[in-house]
């Protein structure tokens, strides 16, 4: 098998999971748990450390046109998910359907304000990753992996986590700001502490993928 079609195969790969992870992500989104009794958080929360891995591997190997393509594509699915789900909500259950309308609608129908926090705070965050991780890139080259793949996720999940907090729980009044600024920061750093127990799997990553490809090598698509 040549290169391109190893690159191809591994780009697939990472981009199915990448996809499948934010889309989950947002559609169990609206469950709020709690974390150590200290904060509140969508359940959502524990599918972005894999999101934060697979961005930094896309950025190593496919480059910048690689993440923002796919991040393109990944906000245009969700948002695609949704109205579907929206077309399911608006059409009535049968009698004997096995799942009712208003257990579907409690599962299903997110905030619209949720929905729209998420979509944009991904957005955002992603160019912002994009931007950090080549902006380390340029300084030290093809050393300190972990350096500019912490550093981008440390700077872009600040923007992802106060982004989507404030549009989807301040902007409806459901939380005050006071209440907003203790569950973020909390979120943001349970998210550092995340992105730094991912250290070695950044590496085992590259190690994986450097083996099937044979070279280490950044490509444009």
């Amino acid at each position: 098998m040549d290169l391109k079609s190893r690159k191809d195969i591994v780009f697939l790969v990472l981009a199915g999971f990448f996809i499948t992870n934010a889309i989950v992500a947002e559609l169990i989104g609206g469950k709020l748990v709690q974390f150590f009794d200290l904060f509140t958080q969508s359940i959502g929360i524990i599918l972005w450390p894999v999101i934060f891995l697979l961005t930094d591997l896309i950025n190593e190997y496919y480059g910048k046109d690689g993440v923002k393509k796919l991040t393109y594509i990944t906000v245009g699915l969700i948002s695609f998910t949704f109205i579907i789900l929206s077309i399911a909500l608006s059409i009535p259950a049968t009698s004997f359907s096995p799942v009712s309308d208003s257990v579907f609608n409690t599962i299903f129908g997110q905030s619209q304000w949720i929905i729209v926090g998420s979509i944009i705070a991904f957005l955002l965050s992603q160019l912002v990753d994009v931007y950090v991780f080549w902006m380390f890139k340029k300084v030290t080259g093809d050393k300190h992996i972990w350096l500019r793949a912490t550093g981008s996720t440390m700077v872009s999940q600040l923007i992802d986590t106060f982004v989507v907090q404030f549009i989807a729980f301040v902007l409806p009044g459901k939380w005050p700001f006071s209440e907003f600024l203790t569950n973020a920061s909390w979120g943001y750093a349970f998210k550092l502490l995340v992105a730094l127990a991912l250290i070695p799997m950044i590496y085992l990553g590259h190690y994986v993928i450097g083996k099937y490809l044979k070279k280490h090598t950044t490509v444009n698509i």
